[in-house]
């Protein structure tokens, strides 16, 4: 909508049509924001507690006016938010954002940050309520460029929503932990039964919740990733990956998350991440592909596990990649291991894709 950027939701009943909305030049709402992802994901057993989470990447307010830093953020509203009665008429009265951290950790406590959040992958798990988030995000600094993939839980996620909110206050207007009392239901969760079985609907909500979400969408604690750290960074390399997919495949020895790495001058990189006997990970780059004939940024990355087929897209078309190339790392046991390929492994005769099965 030109420079008023909103997440707008519209539902049809009838004859009637109901819209809602974040509420418009609200920089504390949105600021200049790019969005890069929405996910549907359960929150408890109750579809009513069903949330759609965003992620993108804004000016932070936090950071002061004349600050024009960008950070990450995931946000969420509930689905069954229809806006309040008095106040957030058409409104939101749910969204919450926080900020996402994706940093090298420094000498002297100085994290080297990547802020600009590129792309995210939600990985499905065997609980549809705790997918595992893949983030790639590059560096707005004029130091240096690099990139670097972070993986958050939705515990993470879950608990800085559940945490402190963030607060304007005193004379210079500074951002600080909010430290009053919060109202009741807490701001931001569904009306549902799960915690409070008296709000039918965002239109049940008392006043007091719903003037302190006109005041406070930020929460005060970021989501930081697992490990503390990204599990991949690329800093020397001439490229800068935009796009990712993850593949979680078995393995001899368990399972590994297969990264598969658009770049912004048409190459797939394919790397895991392995943790070390000492707890440290370590990566593993496996292939670096050269998709697109001339240098043309990846535009979007789609996996199929059931085809084994990675579709690829740049402005110059359409590609399609087999997820492992097993034949490619030699002709004997040691060279096939040592490529330490998690699609791959020594059948006795040749590199082959390997398939967990209950015969050797």
């Amino acid at each position: 909508m030109g420079a008023n950027a909103a997440i707008f939701r519209t539902t049809v009943q009838g004859s009637s049509q109901h819209y809602i909305r974040t509420e418009a030049y609200d920089q504390n709402w949105l600021n200049e924001p790019e969005f890069v992802g929405s996910f549907s994901i359960p929150d408890t057993h109750s579809p009513d507690d069903d949330k759609v989470y965003f992620f993108f990447k804004e000016r932070a307010v936090e950071a002061g006016q004349w600050d024009r830093r960008v950070y990450s953020r995931v946000a969420r509203v509930c689905k069954n938010d229809v806006g309040g009665k008095r106040s957030l008429i058409n409104r939101w009265t749910t969204f919450l954002k926080a900020r996402l951290v994706c940093s090298v950790p420094g000498p002297s406590g100085v994290d080297t940050q990547f802020d600009e959040l590129e792309d995210i992958f939600v990985l499905e798990t065997k609980d549809p309520q705790n997918p595992t988030i893949y983030g790639v995000f590059s560096t707005s600094s004029s130091i240096f460029h690099g990139s670097a993939v972070c993986v958050y839980s939705m515990a993470s996620i879950r608990a800085a929503f559940n945490g402190p909110f963030a607060h304007k206050e005193g004379p210079d207007y500074r951002w600080v932990e909010y430290k009053g009392r919060i109202p009741y239901p807490r701001p931001g969760t569904c009306p549902s039964e799960t915690y409070d079985a008296l709000h039918k609907s965002t239109k049940d909500f008392p006043d007091e919740v719903v003037s302190f979400m006109r005041q406070h969408q930020l929460m005060w604690e970021p989501v930081l990733p697992l490990g503390g750290r990204p599990i991949l960074t690329q800093v020397t390399a001439p490229y800068m990956l935009k796009r990712v997919v993850v593949d979680r495949v078995d393995a001899e020895d368990g399972p590994y998350d297969v990264l598969h790495l658009g770049t912004d001058d048409g190459k797939v990189v394919k790397a895991v991440s392995v943790v070390k006997d000492n707890g440290d990970t370590e990566e593993i780059i496996l292939e670096e592909l050269t998709v697109f004939q001339s240098p043309s940024p990846i535009l979007s990355m789609e996996l199929s596990t059931k085809r084994q087929q990675l579709y690829v897209s740049s402005e110059l078309g359409v590609a399609q990649l087999g997820l492992q190339r097993c034949e490619l790392y030699g002709s004997d046991c040691a060279e096939c291991c040592l490529a330490r390929d998690p699609y791959c492994s020594w059948d006795g005769q040749t590199c082959s894709r390997y398939f967990p099965t209950s015969k050797r």
